[in-house]
């Protein structure tokens, strides 16, 4: 299959980068972090959680950074609401995108949300019909697409059977996640494949973690079955919970990079995006995980 001509970026640095940090990022910065990155050209950009700060301290201030965001005119900033409680709060906040999230491995489900994988889309329901009548869009996510760290290798089909129940109550998009990130091109393509007969592949997103370096073969194997969106995080925010010391997402700058060499169009501006890598790893103290930011970064200094 011929390669997509554009491909769309969904930045997840200021939501599940950010959420996984031990030290509380401060306000103004997740702020900074969000208008920087819609100016080099990212043009979907999940901002925050609407969960209880109970569960995750670290996205206790979603309402102020939504009212504090310079909101550039073509970018979207999607949200996390796991219940109706989460959405309500993200709408007063003027949140005009949500996202929701199930899990392909029972096992996983039950030890996350305390609840089986049929009783966690159950409770979406709500959620969806809300933002149904208010024409809101919802992204759904599903999570350990290709292994779990409870039990192992997960079937294809198995992931299928929550895209498509996902896509069926209402999800415009359909990210697939690989949480953990064991997946290598084979395997993520046989659940590519398992997913494109269930829902078009035009909308499925790919959501890769670099836990064993395989993040960006996977996004090229994607490619080459057609799938255009894929979610990054700026600098790498975020490790694995699961796989200690693991790096966790794909590093945004790793992406576009490749992107570019293949000749797709991406709107974003990579030395720029090279830049607040920099910026961001440095203002919360962490080392920057984008090699081609790093990369960028050394070059221009040089």
């Amino acid at each position: 299959m011929t390669l997509p001509n554009k491909v769309k970026i969904v930045e997840v640095g200021p939501r599940d980068g950010l959420q996984n940090e031990k030290q509380v990022v401060p306000t103004e910065i997740k702020i900074e972090l969000i208008n920087r990155l819609a100016e080099a050209g990212v043009r979907v950009i999940e901002a925050t959680s609407f969960v209880s700060p109970k569960w995750v301290p670290q996205m206790g201030d979603n309402s102020a950074v939504m009212q504090g965001i310079k909101r550039h005119i073509a970018a979207v900033y999607p949200v996390l609401t796991p219940n109706l409680q989460g959405f309500d709060a993200a709408i007063q906040a003027g949140a005009t995108e949500v996202a929701i999230f199930g899990a392909a491995s029972e096992s996983f489900s039950r030890k996350n949300i305390n609840c089986s994988i049929a009783e966690s889309l159950k409770r979406f329901e709500p959620v969806v019909s809300a933002a149904s009548a208010l024409e809101i869009p919802v992204r759904g996510y599903v999570s350990c697409v290709v292994g779990c760290p409870y039990e192992g290798a997960i079937a294809p089909e198995q992931a299928a059977s929550v895209a498509r129940t996902l896509f069926d109550m209402g999800c415009y998009e359909v990210s697939l996640g690989d949480t953990i990130g064991v997946g290598n091109p084979a395997s993520i393509s046989r659940m590519i494949e398992a997913c494109a007969k269930a829902i078009p592949v035009a909308k499925l997103a790919g959501h890769y973690h670099d836990t064993y370096g395989m993040a960006i073969a996977n996004i090229h194997a994607s490619l080459q079955l057609g799938v255009a969106v894929f979610d990054s995080s700026i600098a790498g925010l975020g490790g694995c919970p699961y796989a200690k010391g693991a790096s966790g997402n794909v590093a945004t700058e790793d992406v576009v990079y490749l992107l570019h060499g293949l000749g797709i169009e991406t709107g974003i501006d990579l030395a720029t995006l090279a830049a607040i890598g920099d910026w961001i790893s440095s203002a919360i103290n962490r080392p920057n995980g984008a090699k081609a930011g790093r990369a960028i970064c050394a070059k221009t200094s040089a």
